[in-house]
């Protein structure tokens, strides 16, 4: 079928809204007439050409819509569903049997630098020419997309999709961190270094745990604020401040129990693991260029201390996000706090926001 798809065609170049074709759902696919999408900073670093995802092409990984079509084996959803979307996986190596999807031994090419389905055909074509897509399971910064069902989460038909869309990257990356991964203890205490959307999420996920120290650390004031607002109980504005020393008098020269890395900076990286108490541990989740190192004093981490990889907050999708959306909807996860929506069409300045920092999560919605 046609439809628009913003297509970015060479490192650098600008979302181009453009007719395009997409291919028919396969047996495990499912056509989706988008409603909204979030815009994520890893689809503008595969258009500033950060990450190697080969170009001309779709991206988008926080979708959320109608379901239209469903090839002949989906059986998770039915058309006419409302669905968000989210990672894809195999479901069929070690780690997705065994419960951990977000660790599919074929992610990275499933997911982020593939461009095609795992069989190497295309999901979209235009003027008879292939464009790459089928970004993590979906590519969703198009008016309808092909979706993996694994990708795909039903949710009740009044669940507010533009809100929601986020949960399928970001949220559940930060929230997942803190929920699936670190597990803060009653009493314990919790750093996020960059409170962006993933950063923010991280603070609202600490604040449903029996953490009692909540610091977040940033360069934007106003980001610091609202920070406190949804759940931090200190804050480091790291213009102005060792960030090290300030956490560890925070910490009345203790350290903290956990930190969590949302900034992708080595350097910030290094803070974050400098400031863990004894048996502490730090999570990195925001992503440095590949081949980036991070140089760690061994005698320091003798002390039990430890440094741990996380991707999609290991979330199992199928099961975490509708707990997400419960939690929103008790008015414990305040999505909203974070959104701001752009018509699909304004997706440029929404792209020039969300670099700028004008805006913590740019969502596009669909007329």
């Amino acid at each position: 079928m046609k439809t628009i798809a913003a297509v970015v065609h060479e490192a650098g170049g600008p979302f181009s809204l453009e007719d395009v074709v997409l291919d028919e759902p396969r047996a495990d696919e499912v056509l989706v007439r988008m409603v909204a999408t979030g815009l994520c900073h890893t689809d503008l670093s595969v258009r500033a050409g950060y990450i190697p995802f080969p170009l001309p092409g779709v991206m988008g990984h926080e979708g959320a819509g109608v379901v239209e079509a469903v090839g002949s084996a989906v059986k998770r959803v039915a058309p006419g569903d409302h669905v968000l979307a989210t990672f894809t996986s195999c479901g069929q190596c070690a780690n997705c049997t065994g419960g951990e999807p977000a660790y599919c031994h074929t992610f990275i090419p499933s997911n982020l630098i593939g461009g095609t389905r795992s069989d190497g055909s295309y999901t979209i074509h235009q003027g008879g020419a292939p464009i790459n897509a089928h970004f993590f399971g979906q590519s969703t910064l198009a008016r309808h997309a092909l979706i993996d069902e694994r990708s795909l989460v039903k949710v009740a038909h009044d669940a507010p999709l533009a809100t929601l869309a986020p949960l399928g990257c970001g949220i559940q990356t930060g929230v997942g961190t803190v929920l699936n991964v670190l597990c803060p203890e009653p009493g314990s205490s919790v750093v996020v270094f960059g409170v962006g959307g993933v950063g923010l999420a991280a603070i609202m996920g600490a604040a449903l745990t029996g953490a009692v120290q909540i610091i977040a650390v940033d360069v934007v004031p106003s980001r610091l604020e609202l920070a406190l607002e949804l759940g931090a109980t200190h804050v480091v504005d790291a213009r102005d401040a060792s960030v090290v020393e300030a956490v560890r008098e925070l910490s009345a020269g203790q350290g903290v129990n956990y930190t969590i890395e949302c900034t992708g900076i080595i350097e910030v990286a290094g803070q974050a693991v400098q400031v863990l108490a004894p048996l502490g541990t730090c999570a990195l989740v925001g992503a440095p260029p590949t081949g980036s190192t991070l140089p760690i004093d061994v005698q320091f981490m003798l002390d039990g201390r430890r440094v741990v990889g996380v991707t999609e907050g290991a979330s199992t999708p199928e099961s975490f996000i509708p707990a997400l959306v419960d939690l929103h909807g008790q008015g414990k996860l305040p999505l909203e706090r974070l959104i701001r929506c752009y018509p699909f069409e304004d997706i440029e300045q929404a792209a020039a926001d969300a670099s700028s920092g004008a805006t913590i999560k740019p969502v596009l919605v669909f007329d």
